[in-house]
């Protein structure tokens, strides 16, 4: 029998009526995930898991104060860009100390410890060994004669200019910064410039030192300290200080986010959508319990703003989910607070379990969720990946864990979020270059397609798309009447 509980005003939790109370020798008050089971959820339940995140993003409020930074920036350059970061950030900075100079680099690589300095380059190598890769697979042109004498296909080349986005706050992220600044310099954009806010309370405005030695490596200079949402705008719009780029990327919070879309306005392009963090765990009974809440915390100690999803394939025995729960609550207690606190809002009021009662209806709850990182726990992983067409990172059994993914494998780390898996990818070298349309007919080719070109262009509407063709090939060009019934492809008597 099952009965419900409930950890917060609007999630319903599903308890065993055996443990009520308690769950494995744990007090229920002290039960991490929130459960519900996907057959009993109705719509708006299913509805609040799977578009989590957009609402904040795209909050009415948040844009309108976005828009006044974005504004403010594109009216007042680099004076905005230092009012941000007074305001915001509480650090006051002169334009003139926006720009991270070479030598603070030096000091900053200088000071780190040489296990992480490995660990960085172990990183860079393993990530541009994958996106070369993938340029080799795609970054070629290529053509192909269609008909006789015609003759198509693509050019590839580098996008211009590009902006990296490193965010900095809730953490220090160099691991971000390999994963798009890797991508960046395989695609041989020319001009790269990366913005980040500095370390909280750093009042010199100092940057993550090991973000510093990524960009280094990757001969990346033009770094600037910045306000999340100013920063985005800055590079924009171009100020005094900072460069003008045709494209923004990397994640943040929402104001990031938000700020990355409304930028787009202004012609410069970013990915959709780079959000708070989220992940989902698919498992069935082969799966031990204990990796399985180790698994869960990695994502869900990013923020309150993450998502964790815990798909259990079980029936009416809940020995499972009791030991996932148990392993939780003995797994949180070590974490430092402010990580405790993030990782029982993404697994209780953002996310949770869910149980469903075949791998089939487990495909089904992943697919509609389209989670920024997958992991499938089950006795044949691959079976199920066969499954899934919804995740923009699917990693395959329990030795491969979420924090490998984000930091050493080599495939994006930077992926897109609520659900923007189900029409985007991850970060590669992809994201930063750009296929260019070639097409050359002969003289012969262009006569057999020329019944095609003039039939199409009469009927539109173009006469002359239409008289190009017929000056060719001998004919004299004629005014023809706009006719709305032929418009509309109707016959006319």
């Amino acid at each position: 029998m099952w009965v419900y509980d409930v950890l917060d005003e609007t999630a319903p939790v599903l308890a065993h009526s055996g443990h009520r109370g308690r769950v494995d020798g744990v007090a229920l008050s002290t039960v991490i995930m929130r459960v519900q089971r996907w057959t009993e959820m109705d719509r708006m339940q299913r509805q609040l898991l799977t578009e989590r995140g957009t609402s904040a993003i795209f909050d009415p409020q948040l844009r309108a104060s976005i828009g006044r930074i974005i504004e403010d920036v594109q009216t007042n350059g680099d004076e905005a860009v230092c009012r941000a970061l007074r305001d915001f950030d509480r650090i006051s900075l002169r334009p003139d100390q926006l720009k991270v100079t070479e030598a603070e680099i030096d000091r900053a690589v200088s000071s780190l410890d040489c296990a992480l300095v490995d660990a960085v380059d172990d990183s860079i190598a393993h990530i541009r060994r994958f996106n070369e890769q993938v340029l080799d697979r795609v970054g070629g042109s290529w053509r192909y004669q269609s008909d006789p004498g015609l003759w198509v296909g693509e050019q590839t080349s580098p996008i211009a200019s590009a902006a990296l986005f490193c965010p900095s706050g809730k953490a220090s992220y160099p691991s971000v910064m390999a994963q798009l600044g890797v991508p960046a310099t395989v695609a041989g954009v020319p001009t790269l410039v990366v913005i980040t806010p500095p370390i909280p309370g750093a009042v010199d405005g100092a940057v993550d030192p090991a973000t510093l030695l990524v960009a280094q490596r990757l001969g990346i200079t033009e770094i600037f300290r910045v306000n999340g949402p100013a920063g985005v705008a800055a590079v924009a719009f171009g100020t005094e200080t900072i460069p003008q780029v045709r494209k923004v990327i990397g994640p943040g919070s929402p104001a990031v986010v938000c700020a990355q879309i409304e930028v787009q306005r202004f012609g410069c392009a970013t990915m959709m959508l780079l959000g708070p963090t989220e992940s989902m765990v698919i498992a069935d009974g082969s799966a031990d319990p204990s990796l399985l809440a180790a698994d869960l915390l990695i994502e869900a100690e990013h923020g309150t703003d993450s998502t964790v999803v815990l798909v259990l394939v079980t029936d009416t025995n809940q020995s499972q989910l009791d030991a996932v729960q148990a392993e939780l609550s003995r797994q949180i207690a070590v974490l430092p607070s402010i990580r405790q606190e993030a990782a029982r809002a993404s697994l209780g009021t953002n996310g949770g379990c869910v149980l469903v009662d075949s791998l089939e209806q487990a495909a089904e709850v992943a697919n509609a969720f389209g989670a920024e990182h997958l992991q499938i726990a089950t006795a044949d992983p691959n079976a199920l990946l066969l499954m899934i067409h919804n995740a923009a990172e699917i990693l395959l059994g329990q030795n491969t864990p979420f924090s490998a993914g984000n930091f050493v494998l080599g495939p994006p780390a930077s992926l897109p979020t609520s659900g923007f898996a189900a029409v985007s990818s991850g970060v590669t070298v992809e994201a930063f270059i750009k296929r260019t349309a070639v097409a050359m007919c002969d003289e012969a080719a262009l006569r057999r397609v020329g019944p095609t070109i003039t039939a199409l262009a009469d009927h539109e509407g173009f006469p002359a798309h239409a008289n190009a063709i017929r000056l060719r090939h001998g004919g004299w060009p004629t005014q023809v009447a706009h006719d709305p019934q032929r418009q509309l492809g109707q016959k006319t008597d």
